[in-house]
């Protein structure tokens, strides 16, 4: 797996920092997951904002903040407090085939890709919608025939996608497993699989897309996207 598109260093900070909402995380998570350069950059991250924290004065906090942090944990799901994933190359050694969807996604979805029952969207593409708390974000999967185009469309804000099996091209480059793009307002594409194989991503948008075709304006609020 040769992975070319990186999410930027901010958004790593961001998430190293805890800054970044559950949707966002997800992604950046995921790709985590696959890709160890940008792993070793989050740990480093972390540790750099670990070492100021100890060379940082103590101050008074609230009484209730321990209780504020258990009752965060408790509501955690399991698999985010799982340690750093290994590579996928090791982990595939001792388990056989490596499954399409990496946790911590595969525990958000509650399977791998094939377990799952996807959701219909026309033209041979499919969904499933993944629960998030406490933001105006959407994260879902997408499942794109092998060879077919995404319908032209630009964003009304950000949209993150992360390719997990298969790949897509655009006018910005080709995405193939463990891939991020990171699109917005400024971006208008139309998103093209691969052929051989469906692209099953990970797209996450804090707004709906905004379509250039009238059919797909009109049965845009019957999809959701």
């Amino acid at each position: 797996m040769n992975i070319c598109h990186h999410p930027n260093e901010e958004l790593l900070l961001d998430y190293a920092s805890g800054a970044l909402g559950e949707g966002w995380s997800l992604a950046i998570a995921t790709h985590l997951a696959l890709c160890p350069a940008c792993r070793r950059m989050v740990d480093g991250l972390e540790a750099l904002g670990g070492g100021l924290l100890m060379d940082t004065a103590p101050g008074p906090v609230s009484d209730h903040l321990l209780d504020s942090v258990l009752a965060r944990i408790d509501k955690m799901p399991e698999n985010d407090l799982a340690p750093t994933p290994a590579p996928a190359s090791a982990a595939s050694s001792a388990t056989g085939p490596v499954p399409v969807l990496p946790q911590p996604l595969r525990g958000y979805v509650g399977g791998d890709a094939a377990e799952l029952q996807w959701q219909r969207l026309g033209l041979g593409a499919y969904q499933i919608q993944i629960p998030t708390e406490g933001e105006r974000v959407t994260a879902r999967l997408l499942r794109i025939p092998a060879g077919r185009p995404v319908p032209q469309h630009s964003h009304r804000g950000m949209e993150l996608t992360l390719v997990l099996t298969g790949a897509f091209s655009d006018t910005t480059g080709d995405y193939g497993r463990g891939d991020f793009q990171e699109a917005d307002e400024d971006l208008e594409h139309r998103p093209h699989a691969a052929p051989g194989e469906d692209c099953i991503c990970l797209a996450v948008t804090d707004a709906p897309l905004r379509f250039s075709g009238g059919l797909m304006r009109m049965i845009q609020p019957l999809l959701g996207i």
